[in-house]
């Protein structure tokens, strides 16, 4: 396993993680929850465990997709998220709601 590898594995179950809090906050502060699930469905695709499952399948269907192809993907979906999460979802809003929530202000 090269360093290049671990640290876009690295990278990705960071993004995944934060893609995931980011939907829990969507889901239970805000007017919108499915958006929120929407978000922790996305956040998926980004542990290892599905990727490695990804990969395996496009093996066993014997479907040529090129290394490349599937990280320019991610990189794709991964803005996609970041658009919709600070612009549409207007996370740092909610953030302040959870924060009033739990009193932490």
């Amino acid at each position: 396993m090269t360093i290049l590898s671990v640290v876009g594995k690295l990278i990705s179950w960071l993004f995944g993680i934060a893609t995931f809090l980011a939907g829990i906050i969507n889901t239970f502060w805000g007017n919108d929850p499915f958006f929120g699930i929407f978000l922790i469905f996305l956040s998926v695709f980004y542990f290892l465990p599905v990727d490695s499952l990804i990969t395996m399948t496009k093996k066993i269907i014997r479907v040529s997709i090129g290394p490349g192809l599937s990280v320019l993907a991610k990189v794709l979906v991964g803005i996609f998220i970041i658009i919709a999460i600070i612009g549409v979802g207007e996370l740092f809003d909610k953030i302040d709601m959870m924060m009033a929530t739990f009193n932490f202000n």
